[in-house]
């Protein structure tokens, strides 16, 4: 391995690494905004209601990411309805074309662990809300939620290291993210073996990063669930 050639690619490969965190950021806020309220029509006792979330979820999740970018960059733009509408500034863009399509992948993922984590809440602690006189709203607001989330924060922790990784298939669609990066330096240096070690070692140190974050975070939630010193458990 040419280690000159190692070192001297880490630049450029930070503006790339740079465009992959936004991203897979804006993807991730988006996604969840839309995961929350979808993982909560999920719950419902309606099946009509229940129907809708369960189709755009397991379409998303029953589908390759890479096709799912492709069919919003390449397929919308097939449609004059879209090309003649006031989302075509947006959507002739690859750059938010991947958010796009990123947001509506990770909403589909993250919808369905919430979902999981709002039914893995102990029944008791509804019931002690209900007993109190809390609303439907309310319970969910201050019981529900709140505990759904601490269950489900490793999995969803999984969801977004896993959404970093994807986020190279923007690549595909022209945008100069790690990958994307990456691939243009080899273009130019024919030196991939160290180009790509140097990529991969960014992709490692952004999820170590993350992980870290996620352990911290796991850690603070359980102190503050623990008990005052001198309580019972």
């Amino acid at each position: 391995m040419n280690m000159e050639t190692f070192f001297s690619v880490f630049p450029e490969l930070m503006e790339g690494a740079w465009l992959t965190v936004q991203l897979v950021g804006i993807a991730v806020l988006i996604g969840f905004a839309i995961a929350l309220p979808v993982a909560l029509l999920r719950v419902s006792e309606n099946p009509l209601v229940r129907a809708g979330p369960y189709a755009y979820i397991f379409f998303f999740r029953g589908t390759p990411l890479l096709v799912q970018i492709f069919l919003v960059y390449y397929g919308l733009s097939q449609f004059e309805a879209v090309r003649d509408s006031f989302l075509w500034p947006v959507l002739r863009e690859a750059y938010w074309c991947a958010i796009i399509a990123f947001s509506l992948n990770t909403a589909a993922y993250s919808a369905e662990i919430l979902r999981g984590a709002i039914q893995a809440v102990p029944w008791g602690e509804v019931e002690a809300a209900r007993a109190v006189g809390m609303s439907r709203a309310l319970t969910y607001r201050r019981i529900i939620l709140p505990r759904a989330f601490r269950i489900c924060l490793p999995a969803y922790g999984n969801e977004v290291i896993l959404m970093v990784k994807s986020s190279a298939l923007a690549s595909t669609i022209t945008l100069l993210d790690l990958t994307g990066m990456a691939r243009k330096i080899i273009a130019v240096n024919y030196q991939p073996v160290e180009t790509f070690a140097a990529a991969g070692l960014i992709y490692l140190v952004m999820i170590f990063l993350f992980a870290t974050f996620l352990r911290w975070l796991e850690k603070r939630l359980h102190a503050n669930l623990s008990p005052p010193p001198g309580m019972p458990n």
